[in-house]
């Protein structure tokens, strides 16, 4: 074992303090990982807080990881030390049920194993929970760790690592491109990256926000048209609009609404996970014959493609670089949708 440093929760009304928390020692395939730069996900905060239940103490979330290889187990040979590298939520899975075989180890047929407040296996770690991002060092097997480009910086990379990868999923496989209308609910974390994935991708953009405060910004990020969703004529003048709508927002939103701006054989996919169950009306699905989806992250093989992919076209999410004492006046500002678009942790600072 090892030990590093970290920010921790240690209750749900709690705040974040500096611990000393434990690796795992190098095994044969793991990379022991300098981190440099850890991106805020609001699912750490919901993880973190407890409001999904089952949370952990003390609790070190953090799954947008960017560092650098400090040191590979023997039988490593993607990596060596100096390599930069990104993990992001998952750090294991069975490898063997059908999704795993399939390169979607998100779907694991027998539990994933998360990057933070996930159990790990008996034989490691009796009763234990793993470690998140907000740390110096990690360790990860090597087939759950992804090469970053030298095309794009660690820290506008680390929220790739969940953020690009939940927007790059469904994309691709929505076949978002050119010839494609394709709208992004929500101009947040995860909707500013999507609207420059799917403009690369060839795809023609709208974004449906709340309101036009971040218009200019859309634009410049790619997208083509911009609707505020608080105006009742967006909704009549975009009826039947789009092949595909991505909806990045946790709000309770009326589903019917965007479902009719779907053109024929088009779909819904939701990304953000609402506190209440959705309303469905069904004849606005058998209308058209549209389809409302879900999705989650990407596999290790389409994480590693969304990076090559946002390296060549100079992708990168848009950052606010804090340090870690900022962590819990962070977590206030992204429930009040006050960042612009993405907190990082420079941990240096930890």
């Amino acid at each position: 074992m090892s030990t590093a440093a970290a920010y921790a929760m240690s209750a749900p009304d709690g705040s974040f303090e500096k611990v000393t928390v434990e690796r795992r020692a190098l095994g044969p395939d793991d990379v022991l990982i300098d981190i440099k730069y850890a991106g805020i996900c609001h699912s750490d905060i919901h993880t973190a807080r407890d409001e999904w239940g089952g949370a952990q103490y003390p609790c070190v979330p953090g799954h947008e990881i960017a560092g650098i290889v400090a040191a590979v187990g023997p039988e490593v040979r993607k990596y060596q030390v100096g390599d930069r590298v990104g993990v992001g939520c998952l750090v294991n899975s069975c490898g063997k049920c059908e999704p795993c075989l399939a390169g979607e180890e998100q779907y694991c047929a027998n539990g994933a194993t998360w990057t933070y407040n996930s159990p790990v296996a008996e034989s490691v770690q009796p009763g234990g929970y793993t470690i998140g991002g907000y740390s110096t060092q990690i360790v990860v097997g090597e087939s759950f760790v992804v090469a970053i480009p030298e095309g794009i910086g660690l820290d506008v990379a680390a929220p790739l690592l969940c953020a690009g990868i939940t927007l790059y999923s469904p994309l691709r496989h929505w076949n978002a491109g050119p010839g494609k209308k394709v709208a992004i609910i929500g101009m947040g974390g995860l909707g500013h990256v999507g609207v420059k994935i799917a403009a690369a991708l060839g795809a023609e953009v709208t974004v449906l926000s709340q309101s036009l405060r971040k218009r200019d910004d859309g634009l410049r990020m790619g997208a083509s048209h911009y609707y505020a969703t608080s105006d009742r004529e967006t909704f009549r003048q975009l009826r039947g609009r789009f092949d595909l709508i991505i909806n990045t927002v946790s709000a309770d939103l009326p589903i019917d609404h965007y479902l009719r701006l779907l053109a024929l054989d088009g779909t819904l996919v939701i990304l953000g996970l609402p506190e209440n169950p959705m309303s469905v009306t069904g004849r606005h699905l058998a209308a058209y014959r549209r389809s409302l989806a879900g999705s989650m992250i990407g596999g290790i093989a389409q994480t590693q493609e969304m990076l090559n992919f946002c390296a060549s076209h100079g992708i990168g999410a848009e950052i606010e670089l804090i340090s870690a004492d900022e962590i819990d006046s962070a977590y206030e500002r992204v429930v009040a949708s006050d960042v612009q678009y993405r907190f990082v942790i420079d941990t240096v600072s930890i």
